[in-house]
């Protein structure tokens, strides 16, 4: 499979031979499976001490004649707090125990715990490989971004040095009627979630993969060293086809990184 090779100009140069990684065949499912196992990124579990913040007085005493009993209430014997009392009759509320209000969680997660899950490198590889391919073809970028595609983008060296003006040129004349989907947009969700802390959204735009010895700073894109490349950088939630600017190096960096 060959792609060409812009200047940061948006000029063809030439045309290069893409590694056997960039034909492989697109299995969905498999991208969709190792994308779920990487997605929980962050450590979750429940707050060291939750749900028993209470001066509960443990077990109750079921005794006759013994200061606290709850001999002869009918009650339980959970863990009780006291709310008031008259004399020696309490008025108990439970706490702390799992079928309480406000009380502890049965079994939580535990922030220790590792979240990520592990995949075969088989897999892992095969959705790598079907990202790669799915970013260069034009029939799973137009059925991504419903547009016009030609095919993947590869850039020289020098694209490297581009100011902002070019760049926003670039995408215009490589991309045409898609390149508004190439950079980051942020805007005001709708609906509820605007009054519960998430009140904007940005939408994805695309992922410029450099090589490892490569440096860029641009606003409005995500820039990804290919020595970290995942899934999740070459898909939008899990959907291979995702908009994407790879360097020369890079190219040539993914072929002896994933070998096909």
């Amino acid at each position: 499979m060959k792609a060409k090779i812009y200047d940061k100009a948006g000029k063809e140069m030439k045309e290069i031979e893409l590694p056997k990684n960039f034909s492989s065949k697109v299995r969905k499912d498999v991208v969709q499976k190792v994308f779920e196992s990487q997605k929980r990124e962050q450590a979750y579990g429940t707050k060291p001490g939750a749900g028993a913040g209470y001066s509960a007085s443990g077990i109750s005493i079921k005794r006759r004649k013994v200061w606290k009993t709850t001999y002869g209430k009918g009650i339980s014997r959970i863990p009780r707090k006291i709310m008031s009392r008259s004399g020696s009759s309490f008025n108990w509320v439970g706490a702390t125990a799992t079928n309480t209000r406000g009380g502890r969680a049965a079994h939580p997660p535990r922030t220790e715990k590792n979240q990520f899950k592990k995949i075969n490198k088989k897999e892992l590889a095969i959705a790598i490989n079907s990202c790669l391919s799915a970013s260069v073809s034009p029939t799973w970028l137009n059925k991504t971004y419903d547009g016009k595609f030609n095919g993947g983008v590869i850039v020289s060296e020098d694209f490297l040095k581009i100011k902002s003006k070019e760049f926003v040129k670039f995408l215009e004349d490589v991309f045409g009627e898609n390149s508004e989907q190439a950079l980051k947009k942020k805007y005001k969700r709708s609906g509820r979630g605007k009054s519960r802390g998430r009140k904007y959204r940005t939408s994805a735009g695309l992922t410029f993969i450099i090589g490892k010895d490569e440096k860029m700073k641009m606003n409005g894109i995500e820039i990804v060293n290919v020595e970290d490349l995942t899934i999740k950088d070459l898909t939008l939630n899990g959907v291979p086809g995702r908009m994407a600017i790879y360097t020369e190096n890079a190219i040539k960096e993914i072929q002896e990184i994933w070998k096909k």
